[in-house]
């Protein structure tokens, strides 16, 4: 007699009792094992007086195998486990470390995207910077010619207008003339860092209208971890987002403008400007990769780090004294000396309160600058200065026919 399983297609043959127990658990096994792999609960009729599911119970694998095969069918039916839950990134503590310095804006962290590749963020920041420190040196040679030849014929201009003066009836009062006064009591270092002081002022104005606040972090804050890497390490260099920070950096700034132009020049001292603006800013970036403390820098310091040291190294036996401590002075050797001794602390030490590693590159910058920048630099412009002089003097001949 068969006895046919409804939905399965499957036979399960019954023998005679007293004998064929083998046959019987041989064919109850497949049909338990059929049932299983069906996933889903079968009508089984009772067979030989017992049930299927007593059957299976006394003729089923261990209890191990068992339950390795249910583990099995249960995965294959569809029951899986639970999905681990996803904590979300822990800010970091790094970044927040720069928002608690009053001298840099509060920014947020999605404002910035760590690469997953920190040292691939330094290749456009170096092209930029020995491209930017080449083009800085040759306008400032360039700069330099057209300056020479101008003055010859402002040295005429000049006579003829004395001679005006002399003869325009004065005018009490004019406010151009004051200004003009003042202008020209001057000396060359300060008109050179008037229009500098005037662009961080202009920036500074900026950052106090609330529309802009996203456009002068992405570009007037220097961070490796933001999307825009080489134009913030020339524009931060005259950003600064407090009053304090901005009037110190100028006040340092215009006391050492005399003593710096008067040693390099207009001209060149620009291009160490703006090229130490830059080269500072790299040299933080390579110490935030390095350490994986990334965050935002601002300011002028880096650039005016290098005015310090390029004169401190130039006149060393010079007295300099601190502004609210006028009673005590001190060597500028010294004073160099115990700026890099404490902008190296805090920088191995981790310091947020100022970005020293832009301090200690501007610094280290200016001594190499003095040492042997300008014989290996400066000294040099002369063939990049004939090509020009050939260019502006050498014009094609009208009328000229090939010879």
């Amino acid at each position: 007699m068969v006895l046919p399983r409804p939905g399965s297609g499957f036979r399960l043959g019954l023998v005679r009792s007293g004998h064929g127990g083998a046959e019987v658990g041989k064919m109850a096994w497949r049909g338990w094992t059929q049932r299983g792999w069906s996933c889903g609960q079968a009508w089984i009729p009772p067979v030989g007086g017992r049930s299927y599911e007593e059957l299976t119970a006394a003729l089923a694998p261990s209890r191990l195998l068992r339950r390795r095969f249910n583990f099995f069918i249960q995965q294959k039916c569809g029951f899986r486990k639970a999905p681990r839950k996803v904590e979300p990134r822990r800010p970091d503590t790094s970044s927040e470390a720069y928002k608690r310095s009053a001298l840099i804006p509060p920014v947020e962290e999605t404002a910035f995207y760590p690469s997953p590749y920190p040292i691939r963020t330094l290749v456009k920041p170096l092209f930029f910077t020995v491209g930017f420190t080449g083009c800085a040196f040759g306008s400032a040679a360039i700069w330099q010619y057209e300056s020479l030849k101008s003055k010859v014929q402002s040295y005429f201009d000049g006579i003829k207008a004395d001679w005006l003066d002399s003869i325009r009836p004065q005018k009490e009062g004019d406010f151009r003339k004051e200004i003009n006064k003042w202008w020209n009591n001057l000396s060359d270092g300060q008109r050179t860092v008037t229009g500098i002081i005037a662009a961080n002022v202009f920036v500074f104005c900026l950052w106090r209208v609330p529309s802009l606040q996203r456009t002068m972090i992405r570009y007037f804050t220097s961070n490796p971890a933001s999307k825009v890497l080489c134009s913030p390490m020339l524009l931060s260099t005259f950003s600064h987002f407090s009053l304090f920070h901005m009037a110190a950096n100028m006040y340092v700034l215009w006391s050492f403008s005399s003593s710096i132009v008067n040693i390099l020049g207009q001209e060149q001292f620009m291009a160490v400007y703006l090229s130490a603006g830059v080269i500072s800013n790299f040299v933080s970036y390579v110490c935030k990769v390095a350490t994986g403390r990334y965050g935002p820098s601002l300011g002028a310091s880096g650039a005016i780090m290098t005015v310090l040291a390029a004169v401190c190294t130039k006149i060393p036996e010079g007295r300099l004294a601190i502004i609210f401590l006028p009673m005590f002075t001190f060597t500028a050797g010294n004073a160099l000396k115990a700026i890099i001794a404490m902008d190296t602390a805090g920088m191995i030490l981790g310091w947020k309160f100022f970005d020293h590693a832009a301090h200690l590159g501007g610094a280290l910058f200016g001594i190499w600058y003095i040492t042997y920048g300008h014989e290996l630099i400066w000294k040099n412009r002369e063939p990049l200065v004939k090509i020009w002089h050939e260019m502006r003097t050498n014009s094609p001949k009208k009328g000229g026919g090939s010879k």
